[in-house]
């Protein structure tokens, strides 16, 4: 089982930005995300936590490895989708008609960034290699928006613009197994339950 956990809140996030390659750290609320998820994620005895190169990831991942006692191990095709020009402007500041573009073309991509597919072909071969050695046991994948709603895409066969009917919130836990023959199953998708006592809930904002 790949148990994805999103990265606590930064301030880019809590700004309503756009934030793909922007290496903002988690704020302190983001920070107390990450200690929640860990003390949660610990019952689930992984036996590998990795993550994403960016900064944010890197601190939820290094919350949970030591929760569990084990080494982060950081893997590229875990990175946030490259927003390009984009990186850090606020989301009401796209243009209406690039947001239509981006939501009706999987292969559509922001200024020097890139698109939904190339996100969906790098998650979808980290999915296959983690889920081909499942039987060692769950591994948590400390990730960002784009790559978790990729992996549930491949896991339900769904087409990948079905990415932008899903919510998925900051610290929250998305588990993907796999079948007796080894295709992908979704098992859970935006559990936030290991949030309650901090409340301040996450709202969709596009």
């Amino acid at each position: 089982m790949i148990i994805f956990a999103r990265h606590g809140r930064t301030a880019v996030n809590r700004g309503g930005r756009l934030q793909g390659r922007i290496d903002a750290p988690l704020d302190e609320f983001g920070l107390r995300q990450a200690e929640a998820m860990a003390a949660a994620l610990a019952d689930a005895a992984p036996v590998r936590v990795v993550t994403s190169p960016l900064v944010r990831a890197r601190a939820t991942a290094e919350a949970v490895a030591a929760a569990v006692g084990l080494a982060v191990e950081v893997d590229d095709r875990l990175v946030e989708l490259d927003y390009g020009d984009w990186d850090g402007v606020p989301m009401v500041d796209v243009p209406a008609d690039a947001w239509t573009r981006w939501h009706d073309d999987p292969n559509f991509a922001p200024p020097g960034g890139e698109s939904l597919l190339a996100v969906g072909e790098r998650v979808a071969d980290f999915c296959a290699e983690v889920l081909a050695a499942a039987d060692r046991g769950p591994v948590v994948a400390v990730t960002h928006v784009s790559p978790i709603k990729m992996a549930v895409c491949a896991a339900l066969g769904a087409d990948p613009l079905a990415s932008w009917r899903m919510f998925c919130s900051v610290a929250s836990v998305t588990r993907i197994g796999a079948r007796p023959d080894g295709a992908p199953v979704l098992l859970g998708f935006n559990d936030t339950a290991h949030l309650a006592a901090l409340g301040g809930s996450e709202l969709p904002r596009r």
